[in-house]
């Protein structure tokens, strides 16, 4: 066709047009916000590259390469769905679940767990606390001690001392309650994460890849203090970064004007801990 026979026509913009064009909008941005922060990002990142040269290939007539990766496209659908499977396992059960009226609200138990964490930690006790989110851990509760007990710190020392049967495994927080211990966990079979890792740090990284719940981990070797979340781990936190990541998990903002728990865990609780709010 002559170039100047060519004419370029506008779409006609009407309201379904650009309903088309929002919902397109927002798939595109759902699916960036699974990925971002991820390793899927990187998997995205070598597809897009994939597609990139088989498009150059394309345009320079070169036909081996074409031809090379044209061959793998079939598969493409299938390779998609097994790197990206825990990530579509638990957009898809969040989508299933979640809660249109009023989002996540931070756990009221949050405090007692401060404080059993502080406590933990100043005595070199290792430790693993399971928060659940949307996705139910039965499976794991299950695995374990059930206990359907009230969140104390007390609680928590007692299990989690070294003396006691329950201390091997994790602690799974299950709406707002106890609901067992002693709990078996999958271990991450992640290539990236370091093999340095301890058990409980493995299965903390292992149950987020899993579900979309928070993983508390105190280090028996050094009292460090550990928050996974979504396949990663962010090491050597302090017991306010522990607050502050479980407010952004379960969607709620930290009163700020309220003290954080006292550094001493053996010391009286000041006023304002048990009574902050959500």
């Amino acid at each position: 066709m002559p170039l100047a026979e060519f004419t370029f026509t506008a779409p006609h913009l009407t309201k379904f047009f650009v309903l088309d064009i929002l919902a397109v909008w927002f798939v595109i941005y759902q699916l960036l916000q699974i990925v971002r922060g991820t390793r899927a990002a990187h998997i995205l990142a070598g597809i897009l590259t994939v597609v990139v040269a088989y498009q150059l290939a394309v345009y320079m007539n070169l036909e081996a390469l074409r031809s090379i990766l044209q061959s793998l496209a079939p598969y493409a659908a299938i390779a998609i769905i097994v790197l990206f499977q825990s990530e579509i396992r638990r957009t898809l059960a969040r989508m299933g679940r979640k809660n249109l009226l009023g989002g996540f609200r931070r756990p009221e138990s949050t405090d007692e767990i401060l404080l059993a964490l502080n406590s933990l930690s100043a005595g070199k006790v290792g430790a693993l606390i399971v928060l659940e989110r949307d996705i139910g851990l039965r499976t794991f509760v299950e695995s374990g001690v059930r206990l359907d007990a009230a969140i104390s710190r007390d609680i928590l020392l007692s299990i989690f001392h070294p003396n006691t049967a329950l201390h091997d495994g994790a602690v799974i927080v299950q709406k707002g309650r106890l609901a067992a211990a002693a709990c078996f966990l999958p271990l991450s079979v992640n290539p990236a994460v370091s093999t340095k890792m301890g058990t409980r740090h493995r299965a903390a990284i292992g149950i987020t890849e899993e579900t979309d719940c928070l993983a508390l981990v105190v280090s028996e070797e050094t009292g460090a203090l550990s928050v996974a979340a979504f396949g990663d781990l962010e090491r050597d936190v302090t017991v306010e970064r522990v607050d502050e990541r479980i407010a952004q998990h379960f969607g709620s903002a930290r009163d700020m004007s309220l003290p954080p728990p006292r550094p001493n865990a053996d010391a009286p609780e000041p006023a304002g801990v048990r009574g902050r709010r959500p």
